[in-house]
């Protein structure tokens, strides 16, 4: 009977001590330890878990770190997801948007980690001693390598996305900068709880010492930032001019005379393309070696899927589909924006010729800038393809409106056509681009630099950079002192009226001072607030807490010496009313689970 009683007095008391909700279902989430019998609280000193659950806990924070690098590299190489989606549609054969399934996944790891991480910090910071379930192990293992592996892959494939991310960081540094600092403020709450109620020097010493070290780093980070955005009040030059990649893809067909109108219509100030040449000496628009990804040349052609689009002839090319495609596989994800009317158009778009080309650029008073493919040896063109070429553009274009980039000959083109805007794809020397009368670079992005992009303005040399889509890359060309951009989104461009982020030195300096202040003057005073409560000093905080005794801790003893109390008085009822018991029965010790 006595020992029924002390059972149900004990439950009640621990149910009392225990009665905390939010950090039950934490715990639940984080070990499946639903019950609130099955945690267990780490004492003041010692270690918050044992050695298993501290490498888990330790690969958790390096999966949160990598999954995040990763999470940034990719998010930032949207400016490249269509060649990323092409590239693999020529490996497997089949349309399928890998870009966005890969960004959809590696948010959701990555979410799901932080979580974990916040859920570990918070129960940490309750004193709760950590126990990671074991499908949150394999969920973590399954992170880290799906991270490794893409990142490692991606390096192979895609290795200028690393020049991307580090162009990247010239525009998001400084909110980066913000947000890791702002962390770090936030783990001060912890940081400093813990190592107030740490008995060992050593690992006071430890604890303080890494996240110290961390934070002063992130406080001198913004030394080593440069951005070209970071200029003097009323040095911004003009707005790059927009040149449409193959038209506006996103738009239309790529390469279709669609394509271009809707460029001009966006008010682009020049168009581009490529050119090949028939096997019938026809220069028509094509950008791949074979019509299989942008017509229907299986359907018509089926047993010349493959072969190579300079060996058909223009009266075959003539008969072939070039807008179907873009409405079943939809690549910019765009078609759904098109009108009943635009998709018709669409569906009814063909292969033009240069010279179509060359008439729409003329009429609309538009540069063009053309890359010529060479046809292959044995081709009836091989040897005469580029003054076929120069025909055709003589005849229906201002050879003024011409950005010339083909390397092959580039001297007898000058020659026999000076009015040609002579444009090189390759950097060189100053002395040796006026030799060769280059007027214009056409480069890479990433080769954005704004020392270069100045040292060549300086000769009457412009630079136009390729493929620019995403806004914060055209900011940066913009605050470099980019000429002009070739764009698969000139539609979204044409309507940018400022960088999306533009500041004075003055202006970064002290939001750099203003944001370490901040973070300084409240880590301090978050460790003067542990400090004065640990030792006591704190009325409203301390309570019924003594010196040493760790908040809760003694709490949770308090309460189990008044379990002791109230058993001792029902012992004494239960005596008084039974005088006859001989003996008094031994009373377990009641300890928290």
């Amino acid at each position: 009977m006595l020992l029924g009683k002390l059972k149900v007095v004990r439950r009640q008391l621990l149910q009392r001590y225990e009665h905390q909700p939010f950090v039950s279902c934490l715990a639940g989430l984080y070990g499946c330890q639903w019950r609130r019998y099955q945690r267990a609280r780490a004492q003041p000193g010692e270690c918050c878990c044992s050695k298993v659950e501290c490498i888990s806990f330790g690969l958790l924070i390096l999966t949160f770190f990598l999954s995040f690098v990763f999470l940034y590299f990719w998010t930032e190489a949207q400016n490249d997801y269509i060649d990323f989606d092409w590239f693999n549609f020529g490996t497997l054969g089949f349309w399928f948007p890998w870009s966005l399934v890969l960004l959809v996944l590696a948010a959701a790891l990555f979410t799901y980690i932080a979580l974990l991480l916040v859920v570990a910090v918070y129960l940490l910071t309750e004193g709760q001693r950590l126990y990671l379930h074991w499908s949150h192990k394999i969920g973590i293992v399954v992170t880290l390598v799906f991270t490794v592996t893409a990142t490692a892959v991606l390096s192979d494939l895609w290795s200028k996305e690393w020049k991307t991310l580090l162009l990247s960081l010239q525009v998001t540094a400084p909110f980066l900068h913000l947000g890791a600092v702002s962390l770090m403020t936030l783990l001060s709450w912890p940081i400093a709880m813990h190592f107030f109620r740490m008995n060992k020097r050593v690992r006071q010493v430890s604890i303080l010492g890494v996240y110290l070290a961390v934070l002063f780093s992130l406080h001198l980070v913004p030394l080593g930032m440069y951005s070209p955005c970071i200029k003097e009040a009323g040095t911004l030059g003009p707005a790059p001019t927009l040149i449409g990649h193959r038209g506006a893809p996103m738009l239309a067909p790529e390469n279709t005379l669609m394509s271009f109108e809707s460029t001009v219509e966006f008010g682009a100030e020049g168009l581009e393309t490529d050119v090949t040449i028939s096997y019938d000496g026809v220069p028509f628009l094509m950008h791949d070696v074979s019509l299989s990804r942008t017509t229907n040349v299986a359907q018509v052609f089926p047993n010349r899927t493959h072969t190579e689009a300079c060996n058909f002839t223009w009266a075959e090319i003539q008969q072939l589909n070039a807008g179907d495609w873009f409405l079943s596989r939809d690549p910019f994800g765009t078609v759904s924006s098109l009108t009943d009317a635009e998709r018709l158009r669409a569906q009814n778009q063909s292969v033009p010729s240069l010279a179509q080309f060359l008439e729409l650029a003329a009429r609309a008073d538009r540069l063009v800038l053309f890359d010529l493919r060479r046809p292959p040896p044995g081709h009836p063109y091989s040897d005469s393809y580029v003054n076929t070429t120069l025909r055709v553009v003589r005849a229906h274009a201002n050879a003024s409106q011409v950005l010339w980039l083909p390397s092959e000959d580039r001297d007898l083109v000058q020659a026999s056509d000076p009015d040609l805007q002579q444009t090189s794809g390759e950097t060189a020397s100053i002395q040796e681009l006026t030799d060769g009368h280059i007027t214009r670079l056409n480069l890479h992005y990433s080769s954005m630099s704004q020392t270069q992009i100045s040292k060549y303005k300086s000769v009457n040399i412009s630079t136009n950079l390729y493929v620019v889509s995403q806004t914060w890359l055209y900011s940066l060309a913009w605050c470099a002192g980019v000429h002009s951009v070739t764009t698969n989104s000139v539609q979204l461009l044409a309507h940018m009226h400022t960088p999306l982020f533009l500041m004075t030195p003055e202006d970064y300096s002290m939001m750099w001072i203003l944001t370490d202040l901040v973070s300084a003057l409240l880590i301090t005073a978050v460790f003067i607030f542990h400090w004065w409560r640990e030792r006591g000093l704190l009325p409203l905080w301390s309570g019924s807490r003594q010196p040493h005794e760790n908040g809760p801790y003694s709490k949770f003893r308090t309460e189990l010496s008044d379990v002791w109390s109230i058993s001792s008085l029902n012992a004494r009822t239960d005596a008084r009313s039974t005088p006859s018991s001989p003996t008094t029965p031994h009373l377990p010790t009641i300890t928290e689970e």
